[in-house]
């Protein structure tokens, strides 16, 4: 499947309308991790981000623009599960010369679809920006969206690759020539600093 096909799926499946559509033949995730039909259960995708991790961030000052001006952040994130593993809750707060960042991540598990959707929210924005949606494949996780940025419709990529067990790598980037090039704009590393309790 190509890229830009893969991205309309998980822009269909994503989208809210597809929460109130039953689709035939697809089955419930069992306990062992996979469904009746015998596909992936994600569910526990990102068991591995429960706890606090110290956070270097990199965030590009301009997107889109041809600029290579980026600001460095450093602070933490820390994550919570809910629903018994199908949700969890980031809390990020980094800080660097430009001023603090304090945001929050709903990541939501769909059981029928078997992937997530990130949400974020900015404590200067009180709301949600539109969710990536993807899954992990082989530790690799891609969550992809289409959004308006500085008034243009773009896709939105978002990448998640393990660089040891106490560490990973998020990388956020723009395409506004319909996914044949991309730009990072966010990249962060996390290295666990102290396990969630219980």
């Amino acid at each position: 499947m190509t890229g830009l096909r893969r991205l309309l799926v998980c822009l269909l499946l994503g989208s809210p309308a597809a929460a109130f559509v039953a689709i035939p033949g697809i089955a419930e995730p069992s306990e062992t991790g996979a469904s009746q039909s015998g596909e992936r259960d994600g569910q526990h995708d990102f068991d591995f981000s429960i706890g606090t991790w110290k956070t270097e961030l990199s965030r590009l000052v301009n997107p889109l623009s041809g600029s290579n001006e980026w600001v460095e952040y450093e602070g933490t994130s820390v994550t919570r599960q809910v629903w018994n593993g199908r949700a969890n809750l980031l809390e990020l707060d980094v800080e660097g010369p430009t001023g603090r960042l304090v945001g929050l991540s709903l990541r939501l598990y769909n059981p029928q679809s078997r992937q997530w959707s990130l949400n974020y929210a900015n404590v200067n924005g009180g709301t949600m920006t539109t969710p990536v949606v993807g899954e992990f494949k082989e530790g690799r996780g891609e969550f992809y969206c289409q959004e308006t940025f500085n008034g243009r419709a773009i896709f939105v990529r978002f990448v998640i690759t393990r660089i040891s067990d106490d560490a990973w790598h998020y990388e956020q980037s723009f395409s506004d020539d319909g996914g044949e090039t991309w730009e990072a704009n966010w990249i962060a590393v996390d290295t666990l600093l102290k396990d969630e309790p219980g």
